[in-house]
């Protein structure tokens, strides 16, 4: 069976600009969740191809698409939200890992609690962050991506 392609996170960054933008009005609350939800998604996948990127290189091959697939949601949480460890990370790949915590929060609450209400602005802001931290993580060098991608997928032992 063919491995598809990894999901383009400048496209769903897009995605997400665009679910704001289908009614000539007032987007609809489930566009707007759905919008979130997809500029969670950008960020989680942006990290899953960085990783797959600084340790496979960039070969689609085999090998790669088990590193990309390797990144659990949890897991990548938890290495973010470890400040003892992201203080060893330059301030662009702290800055994802901030990013990447809340808009995880922020999908989990646009996904499972129907009560909240969201206004578009806010949900532009956070596209925005996320397409920022795309863009500074794709940035910084090679060295602190493998070392944030080993971070992100292993355990540290002592």
């Amino acid at each position: 069976m063919r491995e598809l392609a990894p999901l383009k996170s400048h496209d769903q960054i897009e995605t997400a600009r665009g679910l704001t933008e289908l009614s000539p009005r007032r987007p609809s609350q489930a566009n707007l969740r759905r919008a979130l939800s997809t500029a969670y998604y950008a960020v989680f996948h942006s990290l899953a191809a960085t990783i797959a990127d600084a340790l496979m290189g960039r070969s689609r091959n085999d090998a790669w698409h088990q590193a990309y697939r390797a990144l659990e949601h949890g897991s990548a949480r938890k290495a973010c939200q470890n400040m003892q460890a992201m203080r060893e990370f330059p301030p662009e790949v702290q800055s994802f890992a901030k990013t990447f915590v809340a808009l995880q929060r922020a999908r989990h609450q646009a996904d499972y609690a129907l009560d909240g209400r969201y206004a578009k602005p806010a949900v532009l802001a956070e596209i925005n962050e996320a397409e920022v931290a795309i863009a500074r993580l794709e940035a910084i060098d090679i060295r602190h991506r493998r070392r944030f991608a080993a971070h992100v997928l292993f355990k540290r032992r002592q």
